[in-house]
Formats: C-alpha cells, structure tokens, sequence
C-alpha cells in the first residue's frame, strides 16, 4: 500500500511542477497536498518531515510568487480588469494555439486591455512587458521551489523506505 501511495505522490508532485508552468493546474497548492497527504498517510518521521519540509518549499514558491506579481502589478497600476481579459485570452488561446496559446494569449489580452484602458501604445507595451516580466519571474520561482519540494519528496521516499 506504501508503495502504491508513494508512485501517486511522485506523479502528483510531477503534475505540481508542471502546474507552475503551465497554471491550468494550481502546481504549489497540488504539491502541498500531496507532501502533507503522502506523510499522513505513511505516518512515519521521515514522511513527516519530508512532508513539512516540502510544503513549506512549495508555499515559499507560491508566496513569492504572488509577491513579485502583486508588487508589479501595483507599480505599474495595473487593476484586476485586464488581468481578467488577460485570463480568459489565456482559455481561448490555449484552444487556438495547444501549449503555447496560454501564454501567447495571456499576453495578447493583457496588452490589447491595456491599450484599450491607457489609449497609449507605449504605455500599454510598457506596462505589459513589466507585468509579464514579473510573472515570468514569479513562474520561475514557483517552479524552483517546486522542484527543491519535488527532490525533498524523493530524498523522503529514500529515507522512509530504507530507514
């Protein structure tokens, strides 16, 4: 049964990455599950502490995440509206375009709301590119942690099963 729980894990922990990626799937808060569920479960102390361990990596990736995210698009004055125009861009374009089309469409739709709220290309290309930026930034560092989280899960998997 340990081992059987323990391969889900390790497939949900490679979907976790792939999350931060590709945010179809919310990769931080799957891998938090995962590690907590997967420690629950087997119950011992190297689970458990793999498990924290983990989860805590992966909640630090996320936070920073939306730090890095939520202080640009602060700056750059940047409301809720295009980021929502943005998304929905990002469904249909992930229909029009597979696997680049979320991120083609993302940004497409956060300039074209832009434009439409500033009225000044320069302007909207600017604050565009910053808050594209800072995602880009804050994916790479959600996705770092994710994969530190994903090797503290597989060093657990070592210690638990050996130990």
């Amino acid at each position: 049964m340990e081992i059987i729980v323990t391969v889900v894990a390790a497939l949900l922990m490679l979907v976790a990455v792939a999350g931060t990626i590709f945010p179809i799937i919310p990769g931080s808060p799957v891998a938090v599950v995962t590690l907590i569920a997967w420690a629950w479960i087997l119950g011992s102390s190297a689970s458990w502490s793999t498990g924290v361990i983990g989860a805590a990596l992966a909640l630090v990736g996320m936070s920073a995440s939306l730090v890095l995210t939520g202080r640009t698009m602060k700056r750059e004055a940047i409301p809720k509206g295009p980021i929502l125009v943005a998304t929905a861009s990002a469904v249909v374009g992930i229909f029009v375009i597979p696997f680049v089309g979320l991120f083609i469409g993302f940004a497409l739709g956060l300039f074209a709301a832009e434009y439409v709220r500033r009225r000044d290309l320069q302007l909207a290309l600017r604050s565009s590119l910053q808050a594209l930026r800072a995602m880009g930034w804050g994916m790479v560092v959600e996705c770092g942690c994710a994969i530190l989280a994903t090797g503290v899960f597989g060093l657990g998997v070592l210690l638990h099963f050996m130990g």
